[in-house]
C-alpha cells in the first residue's frame, strides 16, 4: 500500500470521530442508529479497526454525507457540478446545486403559479428570492418576500411558497435536517 492511501485510510477514523461529535451523538446512540457495535466504532475511530465497506456504507448514511465526503478520496475529474433541470407539469423547474446526498441540499428553482397546498416535514428550510416575489405561508402567517430577502424556518410548522401573483419567482431554497440552520452572514440591506 502507497503512503497516500495509507494516509487517507489513516484519517478516517479521526474524521467518523469529528462527525458524530459535531452531530452530538455517542457511541451507543450511533451504534443503535447504524446496527454496528459500540465496540467496533470505537476501534474504528481510534485507528484500531480497518475501515471496511459494510461499516463505512451504514455510517455515511446516517451521517448524511457520501461515502468519498468519509474517505476523503483525491477529487478526481471534473469538480463542477453538471446542473440538470428537472421541470413538472405546473412550470416550475428546480435544479440541485449539490451533487452528494450530504446534510444540507440547495436548489434552485423557478416556481410557476399553484394553488397553495400546506406541508409539514422533518426538516429546516432556507429561501433566498433572485428574482420575482415569493408567496410564504407558515401556519397562521403569510408573507411576500422580494429579490435578496430570505426566510427560514423549522418545515414541522404547515407550510407553502410559490409565487405572490401569476409570475414566476426564482429563489434559493436550503434544505436541511432538523436542528440545521443555514448561517448567513450578510448584512441586511438599509430600508
Amino acid at each position: 500500500m502507497d503512503d497516500d492511501v495509507a494516509r487517507l485510510i489513516n484519517d478516517i477514523g479521526p474524521r467518523l470521530r469529528a462527525l458524530r461529535r459535531t452531530r452530538g451523538l455517542t457511541l451507543e446512540a450511533l451504534s443503535a442508529e447504524t446496527g454496528i457495535s459500540v465496540s467496533a466504532l470505537s476501534r474504528l475511530e481510534a485507528g484500531r479497526r480497518r475501515p471496511t465497506l459494510d461499516l463505512l456504507l451504514p455510517l455515511a448514511k446516517a451521517h448524511h454525507v457520501a461515502l468519498d465526503q468519509l474517505v476523503a478520496a483525491p477529487a478526481t475529474g471534473d469538480p463542477r457540478v453538471h446542473l440538470k433541470p428537472r421541470r413538472n407539469r405546473k412550470g416550475s423547474v428546480v435544479v440541485a446545486l449539490t451533487r452528494y446526498p450530504g446534510p444540507v441540499q440547495v436548489f434552485k428553482q423557478v416556481l410557476g403559479p399553484s394553488e397553495p397546498q400546506l406541508v409539514t416535514h422533518a426538516g429546516y428550510e432556507w429561501l433566498y428570492v433572485l428574482a420575482g416575489e415569493l408567496r410564504l405561508i407558515l401556519g397562521e402567517q403569510e408573507l411576500t418576500l422580494r429579490p435578496g430577502e430570505v426566510a427560514e424556518f423549522e418545515t414541522n410548522i404547515p407550510h407553502w411558497f410559490g409565487p405572490a401573483g401569476e409570475q414566476a419567482v426564482e429563489i434559493l431554497h436550503l434544505f436541511g435536517p432538523q436542528g440545521e440552520k443555514a448561517q448567513v452572514r450578510a448584512r441586511p440591506r438599509s430600508a
